[in-house]
């Protein structure tokens, strides 16, 4: 398909006879006040500099940029890119409309930084860490951690001969360093705190939110394992595991950790799970690594210093006037947004201080195509959502999207090649 996409390209640049700029967006007013304050361009005073049309060229030409390098027209990408933004089929994450063209050129929402037990000397030790976050946050990303590497509170340091403040005190001091931060002048950071349901604080991570205010720049999830599992569902007790040294710090009954994790999602919704061995059963590259933390909202699991641009396939721009979903307009809205997001990891600047960020991103080449607008497509078709038709229906979507972005992708490696770690990954 991408001969076909190459082919409407080249029939798109022939028909236009004015800029896209000149265009015109049907925007309601609303989405004219979220885009003046949130992603328009301004100038030093404050001023708005550029129009709704201009910001969506500004994204499409910059994602569609790298093309030049590939040998491709990369004029005639940017219309086809300009024209699925401005149909409203396809948008990726926030920093990519405010870190397109700018200085910063910062374009992915979501990272993973590593923590090791550690206060000074390795790089990726508690405070380096914490200085990298501060510069993603700066450059608009949000961040996930895994605290499961920390020693528990009350754990003899032998280098200071003191005990330690756990990964909860250190989660403390995360979110008041986020506090002060504003996420790329627009807005607070967003971030993603990980306990591994074995570690001896985990009661402690879980109830670190209870009261209102806590911990508010984090959202927190507690990460289950099968064991686990396999001990909840006997109604048995389990081994929690001291990180520093492997020993068995006590053991808990694992009915009573998921009551913990049960009431206190009910109260305030946190914290969520996240499934650690499921998540590695999938992981495409094992050679590189084991999956530990998800991006801030949990869409995306990550590697170290991995990053990557989401985005959201909007079906509700996909459906018939016949009640039924438009599936050649949503293959080619599919292939389009895989390109996109692809083109991001070459456009992307990263944060130049953290070499390693760079480094991740295009070693494994990982992006985040999603869908947004389910309900909405489900309503037109009359399909009851939640119902045992509309998980069948929703199935299918998912499929459809899957199997067109990894084909797509697979064209697109035979054109420019297969990202650089795929030997010893799933697809080798």
């Amino acid at each position: 398909m991408l001969e076909q996409i190459d082919v409407i390209a080249e029939e798109t640049i022939d028909s236009v006879s004015s800029s896209p700029v000149e265009w015109d967006i049907p925007l309601s007013d609303n989405a004219l006040t979220v885009l003046e304050k949130r992603y328009l361009l301004r100038d030093a005073n404050g001023e708005t500099i550029e129009t709704p049309a201009e910001m969506f060229w500004r994204v499409a030409r910059v994602v569609a940029a790298p093309d030049t390098g590939y040998g491709e027209d990369a004029e005639a990408k940017a219309l086809l890119f300009y024209n699925l933004l401005t149909s409203f089929r396809f948008m990726p994450n926030s920093p990519t409309f405010t870190g397109a063209g700018t200085p910063l050129g910062q374009l992915a929402a979501c990272f993973v930084l590593p923590i090791q037990d550690d206060m000074g000397r390795d790089p990726a030790g508690i405070f380096s860490t914490l200085r990298v976050a501060a510069l993603v946050q700066q450059t608009g990303g949000g961040n996930g951690f895994s605290f499961s590497r920390l020693r528990p509170k009350g754990a003899r340091v032998k280098t200071s001969k003191g005990v330690a403040t756990g990964p909860v005190g250190f989660l403390r001091v995360y979110d008041r360093a986020f506090g002060e931060i504003a996420q790329g002048g627009t807005r607070r950071g967003a971030n993603m705190a990980v306990l591994r349901v074995d570690h001896p604080d985990i009661l402690e991570f879980i109830r670190c939110k209870g009261a209102e205010g806590d911990i508010s720049n984090f959202n927190i999830s507690v990460g289950i394992t099968d064991g686990f599992m396999r001990a909840l569902e006997a109604d048995e007790e389990y081994d929690l595991i001291n990180p520093q040294d492997g020993s068995v710090w006590k053991r808990l009954r694992a009915r009573t950790v998921f009551d913990e994790i049960a009431a206190h999602a009910h109260r305030n919704g946190e914290p969520g799970v996240l499934f650690l061995d499921t998540a590695n059963r999938s992981n495409p590259v094992p050679h590189l690594y084991a999956l530990e933390a998800t991006n801030p909202c949990g869409e995306q699991w990550l590697g170290p210093y991995e990053n990557c641009c989401l985005g959201s396939v909007n079906l509700a721009q996909h459906a018939t006037p016949a009640g039924g979903v438009d599936w050649p307009k949503l293959q080619e809205s599919v292939e389009l947004a895989t390109l996109f997001l692809d083109n991001v990891v070459d456009a992307n600047r990263y944060v130049p201080t953290v070499p390693e960020i760079e480094e991740a991103a295009r070693r494994a080449r990982r992006i985040g195509l999603g869908i947004m607008g389910l309900g909405d497509l489900m309503f037109h078709a009359g399909i009851r959502y939640g119902s045992p038709e509309g998980e069948e229906f929703a199935a299918q979507i998912m499929e459809f999207v899957r199997f067109h972005a990894m084909r797509t992708s697979i064209q697109q490696a035979s054109r420019r090649g297969a990202f650089p770690a795929i030997r010893g990954s799933i697809y080798d």
